[in-house]
């Protein structure tokens, strides 16, 4: 892996409060993945979270659950232990962007009406950590130690 690439994937000035964000959204993600993927915590699993995104016009229905839930599943687990943190997040404020136009938009903007707003918090926690990337407190420095040059 280039040095140069290393370094836009893994590099990141921030601290604490990047391992604060990412572990509470990353495991938040992570379980609304389990619910579409295995029907855990209450989910459908893929064949009904499938057949509800094809009832909301996203089809094929059975696909874009798998996908969606992988993002939130597998990008949650990522972003909780800090690797490949921007790619996940970016993967995950896309998936969130998806979520508030295809599900939540018409509900304006609060969660009791079935609203945005969390959906746009995760979205923008998300993007905050696509820009800031992982922190210091994250596997991507141990990579970026190891393929990025930094200490050679």
């Amino acid at each position: 892996m280039s040095s140069k690439l290393a370094q836009t994937l893994f590099n990141s000035n921030g601290g604490y409060a990047a391992l604060i964000l990412r572990v509470p959204v990353g495991l938040i993600l992570a379980a609304h993945g389990a619910q579409k993927l295995f029907g855990w915590f209450g989910g459908y699993g893929l064949e009904g979270t499938g057949q509800w995104m094809a009832s909301l016009g996203l089809e094929p229905g059975y696909l874009m659950a798998l996908m969606a839930g992988s993002v939130e599943f597998f990008g949650g687990l990522a972003l909780v232990l800090g690797l490949l943190t921007r790619p996940a997040a970016l993967a995950s404020a896309f998936a969130m962007l998806v979520a508030i136009f295809a599900v939540h938009s018409d509900n304006g903007l609060f969660m009791a009406n079935n609203g945005y707003e969390f959906a746009l918090t995760l979205f923008v926690v998300s993007l905050a950590l696509v820009i800031q990337g992982s922190g210091r407190f994250a596997m991507d420095k141990v990579l970026l130690e190891r393929f990025g040059g930094v200490g050679r």
